[in-house]
């Protein structure tokens, strides 16, 4: 398996960015009064995910990666109460809460493995 040039090449990176794509679809539909509350750390936590895993990818060494692998780690777990909130808020749909679940439980798995790789210097091949 060759080694990724980009973060754009991590699959990790893809779903992660899938799921913000994902979050802003879904909050486009949260009330006009939620803009600056809801909706704003929602996507500002959701950004960070996909954000902070390009920024871990091109550090140089394994601490600073984890680092910002686990920054990313924690922001998908402020969504998942985001997802929850929305949800018991009435903001989104069953469908869009089971979505938003299903893409956030992928995220979480793949990062944890891109982790894991890290730590076993096998990243370079993920």
């Amino acid at each position: 398996m060759e080694a990724s040039k980009s973060f754009f090449d991590l699959f990790v990176w893809k779903k992660a960015h899938e799921f913000v794509l994902c979050v802003y679809r879904v909050c486009s539909q949260f009330p006009d009064f939620e803009q600056f509350g809801l909706r704003s750390q929602f996507t500002r936590a959701a950004i960070s995910i996909p954000a902070n895993i390009a920024e871990g990818y091109k550090k140089l060494s394994k601490a600073d990666k984890l680092r910002f692998f686990n920054i990313s780690q924690g922001s998908l777990e402020e969504c998942k109460y985001y997802i929850l909130l929305s949800k018991d808020l009435g903001y989104i749909s069953n469908e869009s809460y089971i979505e938003l679940c299903s893409l956030a439980k992928e995220t979480s798995k793949l990062l944890l493995l891109y982790i894991q790789g890290v730590q076993n210097n096998d990243y370079k091949n993920l």
